[in-house]
């Protein structure tokens, strides 16, 4: 028998950056918002914290080789 297992989790990283002074609210989100999509945040971050939140199981019917007549 073969069952397939989904996990999912939701994962919080975090990520300490420095931001040039003076910035408005919505130039400190695309400042972060750059950051992230160029990569370069990514290294940076770390895994703050992992919650579990479901698990599912499906079971999956293997299929017989047909038999020679």
């Amino acid at each position: 028998m073969k069952v397939i297992v989904t996990v999912v989790e939701k994962i919080t990283s975090e990520a300490h950056i420095d931001i040039p002074d003076g910035l408005n609210q919505f130039a400190i989100k695309q400042h972060i918002v750059d950051r992230y999509n160029t990569g370069e945040m990514q290294t940076g971050m770390n895994i703050f914290q992992v919650d579990f939140e479901s698990m599912s199981a499906r079971i999956v019917q293997e299929n017989s080789s047909p038999k020679s007549a």
